[in-house]
């Protein structure tokens, strides 16, 4: 470590590390503990949001795959819907004007809803029918078979169309909250936890050269303290000064008063 740059260290695995790569904290047991925590938390959060890319990947390829049918069928539809127009019209004539006078309102209309996919609210378009269609009599006279065909045609079309909306807007939607996900996902695994992990290698290299540093300091000591004490018994040796290395006892130990 001594022969690295000011500013840099070495982790486990050799590489110089700068400020940049680690979060700065002080290092210390307590720490450590903390770090440890967050790495586990960092794990999980991206356990969770693995999942959730999975999982809103697998429905936006259900989507997409129903998106590509309901285009084929609209095409199918529509192109009925304008056979039995054009057949109506020959029949019956220009019935048009006659509809328009009859209907008041609506009959045919949408709702939304939000469903929750993962977290993630899309929002769900629903065609309905509600109260009569107001031209009932149209026809009458002639054609009523082939216009009640040509509505009912337009009808499923419409329907068709709304469900259409309905799946392209969770399209949209998913394939942004997915790009969202990864790009966390991404960043979690190689950022965060990467950080986090030489955080990690960065303290324990701190707390280890902190003990080796102790575990020196205490071997000096005693080496001091031995030093010093075998020149104090030559010392006293020298002025003829008989050291007794094993003290007598305070007490004898065939003392019978001594309990123990």
């Amino acid at each position: 470590r001594s022969m690295a740059p000011r500013g840099c260290v070495l982790t486990l695995s050799g590489r110089r590390m700068s400020g940049k790569d680690k979060i700065n904290i002080f290092p210390s047991r307590m720490a450590l503990t903390q770090i440890k925590i967050r790495l586990k938390g960092a794990q999980r959060g991206h356990s969770l949001l693995k999942k959730k890319s999975d999982a809103l990947t697998l429905r936006f390829r259900a989507v997409l795959k129903q998106i590509i049918k309901n285009k084929t069928l609209v095409g199918e539809i529509l192109k009925e819907a304008h056979f039995f127009y054009s057949e109506s019209k020959f029949i019956a004539g220009n019935f048009g004007p006659v509809v328009v006078q009859n209907v008041d309102k609506a009959n045919l209309k949408v709702r939304s809803a939000k469903e929750n996919v993962a977290g993630v609210q899309l929002p769900v378009f629903e065609a309905y029918t509600e109260g009569a269609t107001g031209f009932e009599l149209t026809g009458l006279a002639k054609g009523g078979q082939k216009i009640r065909q040509c509505s009912e045609a337009w009808t499923k079309a419409v329907k068709l169309l709304v469900e259409l909306a309905s799946l392209q807007t969770s399209f949209v939607t998913l394939d942004e909250v997915i790009k969202i996900t990864n790009r966390r996902v991404n960043a979690i695994e190689h950022v965060i936890i990467p950080r986090i992990e030489r955080t990690i290698d960065y303290i324990t290299c701190e707390l280890d050269e902190r003990d080796r540093e102790e575990f020196f300091r205490l071997k000096k000591v005693q080496n001091k303290k031995a030093a010093a004490k075998a020149e104090r018994a030559e010392e006293l040796a020298a002025k003829g000064v008989i050291v007794d290395e094993n003290p007598t006892q305070a007490l004898p130990s065939e003392d019978p008063d001594v309990l123990f």
